[in-house]
């Protein structure tokens, strides 16, 4: 949990452009559908890798204190073997922000991955370099690949939290991963057409220059929103329910962009929790426009807000 930050430090911190937070990720890799014959003690050695290559490395130019950190989780779900060493799995990414003079944690990403396939053999070097994304071994890169391309995803994401598309050079990393990820016949997720939600699809959204209105979205959701709920609830409240607006109309232009459904991903409980505190006009105006940005708790929306 990270410190209170006193009011002088967040505006300096979000306004000079230097973040006082990065990685303090925890992996988890899950083995249990690993058939008996596969020695588990290699998954425990690369969690461990995992979570070096993550906590250790320098995703940004920006310098960050310790108890600053972004904190975030992966979970690995190892789902079956390919073919020795080669293994198909599902990747869920959770990351938080912290929220002025509180101790609450407001949801950035909770996003599963069902396109994750890799090579891994004990102790291989578990490495990420920006310049060289597919390596020598295309199937071995490629999990460090995805787990590069999410720590810049969460990056991104808590930058433009706190400044108007502050988040924008993290988002262009994501987006060289994305162009120069490792291929083969076991490799998906990386190009349009590996479906409709996928890495590919969350990089063009975040980079398009025609969707520029999702960056003001984040924004104003957490730093309008937020961040402004200790001193001026109400305010807060009805800018979070703006933002709602400014995606829904975005929404309304752009059907079935990756990005809305990104963004909305198990943020039910928390948008609820909001809104129960809310004004009959607004609880009404929030279950018309979530019936629409999150179709499947749309009756839980109407439910807890009646």
């Amino acid at each position: 949990m990270k410190n209170k930050l006193i009011l002088t430090v967040f505006f300096v911190l979000v306004f000079s452009g230097v973040h006082a937070e990065e990685l303090f990720a925890k992996v988890t890799v899950i083995a249990s559908r690993v058939p008996t014959t596969v020695d588990k003690k290699i998954f425990t050695t690369l969690q461990t890798q995992l979570t070096n290559l993550l906590n250790n490395r320098k995703w940004g130019s920006d310098v960050f204190k310790q108890s600053e950190k972004i904190e975030c989780n992966f979970l690995l779900n190892i789902e079956s073997v390919i073919e020795p060493n080669v293994y198909k799995a599902s990747l869920t990414v959770q990351a938080a922000r912290p929220t002025f003079n509180s101790s609450y944690q407001a949801a950035l990403i909770n996003f599963m991955d069902a396109d994750v396939a890799f090579k891994y053999i004990e102790y291989q070097p578990v490495e990420f370099n920006d310049n060289r994304v597919a390596g020598t071994d295309a199937m071995a890169s490629n999990l460090t690949a995805i787990f590069a391309y999410y720590a810049y995803i969460i990056i991104g994401m808590d930058y433009d939290s706190f400044s108007p598309k502050g988040g924008e050079q993290y988002f262009q990393k994501a987006l060289n991963v994305v162009n120069n990820a490792p291929e083969g016949k076991s490799i998906s997720g990386w190009r349009v057409f590996d479906g409709l939600r996928n890495r590919y699809f969350l990089s063009e959204n975040l980079t398009n220059n025609r969707y520029n209105i999702i960056h003001d979205v984040v924004y104003s959701y957490y730093r309008a929103g937020f961040d402004k709920m200790y001193d001026a609830e109400a305010e807060a409240r009805n800018n979070i329910l703006q933002s709602l607006v400014q995606l829904q109309a975005f929404n309304k232009e752009n059907a079935n962009t990756m990005f809305v459904q990104f963004f909305m991903q198990s943020k039910s409980a928390e948008l609820i929790g909001i809104f129960k505190k809310g004004t009959p006009q607004e609880k009404q105006r929030t279950i018309e426009i979530l019936g629409q940005l999150d179709i499947a708790n749309a009756s839980k929306y109407k439910e807890e807000l009646k």
